[in-house]
């Protein structure tokens, strides 16, 4: 048969009970012949509580040693699922990051995946052993441990499963698939069977929080199939993450919601080539990162220049372009915050007219203000009040989807 990956979370695996579920879904894969790797993250809150009792120590600590006290987690999580495995008569073993080794650069906290040796696993599958891996992690050139950053087991998940060439790659968490928008927001919300690259690409970059952006880069550009699938259903079907030309029948694929985002507005900025790569280059040295971008055009010899950070950075952006108004020969910077991004996303968008029309108006007859409006493609993005953000994506939702 084939090889077969396998990924599950923090909740999936948080429990002793929990973990005998998870031991049903890798033994009925490998029952059908296929090579499986598993890969875990850290149980429930463990990677919390290691963070907390960090804090106690330092606000400050060396990223370096922050790396290796978040990584244990996971390792526990390995351990404890081939323990349990070979019990039931399996042959299941355990590896770290390093020891495969996933090699990543040096940006602790956040690295990303630079190559993936795969010999030992394939060693380990010819000799019918499930082999368990831990997510999130990897090395660096120097044998440091690293961490991937938020949605790092996804990532792992991915980059393994195209490092192996497997048939596809199931992430296991508590929904059963990707749905139209969260259902803890809208009613009557419907599961998405299948979704390409390209979408899912945007509802995870705009806050859609079932799969991380960087997983679904690596499975577009591998081509391999990634299927959400709910832990606790034993024959659930999923969504299946891929390219399909039937995604063009439909008008929009989801809704998705992105809090506590600020708005920048660099105003009076001199109207010449080169002011607007002054500006973002000056955020990137300090590592910002910059969403939504509107810049405003015409005869005047200045121009305003808008986009988005999370609120997070808001304090450090202001600092940084206040320092340097003289550099940049701007007037003056105002920030708006508590803020939030909705978007609709969809192939079938550059098929069909009318799609913007049908969102302004549901958001119209909400009495929603948007305070910036972009366009893509395949997405629509506005921003509006942070307090009024569950009741734009309801009335989107209903607007496309319930009637």
């Amino acid at each position: 048969m084939g090889i077969v990956v396998q990924k599950f979370g923090g909740s999936s695996v948080a429990t002793t009970e929990k973990l005998k579920i998870v031991c049903n879904h890798i033994t009925k894969e490998f029952e059908k012949g296929n090579s499986v790797a598993v890969i875990v993250s850290a149980q429930g809150k463990t990677t919390d509580k290691l963070i907390t009792e960090e804090r106690e120590i330092t606000d400050s600590p060396s990223k370096r040693e922050h790396d290796v006290l978040v990584s244990v987690g996971e390792q526990i999580t390995i351990s404890k699922l081939a323990i349990m495995l070979n019990d039931m008569g399996y042959k299941a073993i355990s590896l770290t990051g390093w020891q495969i080794p996933i090699i990543t650069d040096d940006h602790f906290g956040n690295a990303k995946i630079k190559s993936i040796r795969n010999e030992t696993i394939l060693d380990l599958f010819k000799e019918g052993y499930i082999v368990i891996i831990a997510g999130f992690q990897g090395i660096n050139e120097n044998n440091e441990i690293t961490t991937l950053g938020r949605g790092g087991s996804d990532t792992t998940a991915v980059a393994i499963a195209a490092s192996l060439n497997a048939e596809k790659c199931d992430i296991f968490t508590d929904v059963d698939g990707v749905f139209t928008t969260d259902p803890r927001i809208a009613e009557k919300v419907k599961k998405i069977d299948l979704i390409s690259y390209d979408e899912m690409l945007e509802l995870s970059s705009l806050g859609a929080k079932v799969l991380h952006n960087r997983c679904v880069e690596i499975g577009k550009k591998y081509n391999i199939p990634i299927v959400v699938k709910e832990t606790g259903k034993e024959n659930s079907t999923g969504t299946i993450v891929k390219n399909s030309k039937k995604l063009e029948d439909m008008e929009i694929s989801g809704i998705a919601k992105d809090d506590n985002i600020s708005r920048i507005t660099v105003m009076g900025l001199e109207n010449k080539i080169g002011k607007t790569y002054k500006v973002f280059n000056l955020l990137a040295k300090h590592k910002i990162n910059v969403d939504t971008i509107v810049q405003s055009f015409g005869e005047s010899i200045n121009k305003n220049l808008s986009f988005t950070i999370k609120s997070s950075d808001l304090k450090e952006t202001i600092k940084i372009l206040e320092d340097n108004l003289e550099y940049l020969t701007a007037r003056e910077i105002i920030h708006f915050d508590n803020l939030s991004k909705v978007s609709i996303v969809g192939i079938g968008m550059t098929h069909r007219t009318g799609i913007a029309s049908k969102m302004f108006e549901a958001l119209y007859e909400e009495n929603i203000n948007m305070h910036l409006i972009s366009t893509s493609e395949i997405k629509i993005t506005v921003l509006v009040n942070q307090d009024e953000a569950d009741r734009a994506v309801k009335a989107i939702h209903k607007k496309f989807f319930n009637n």
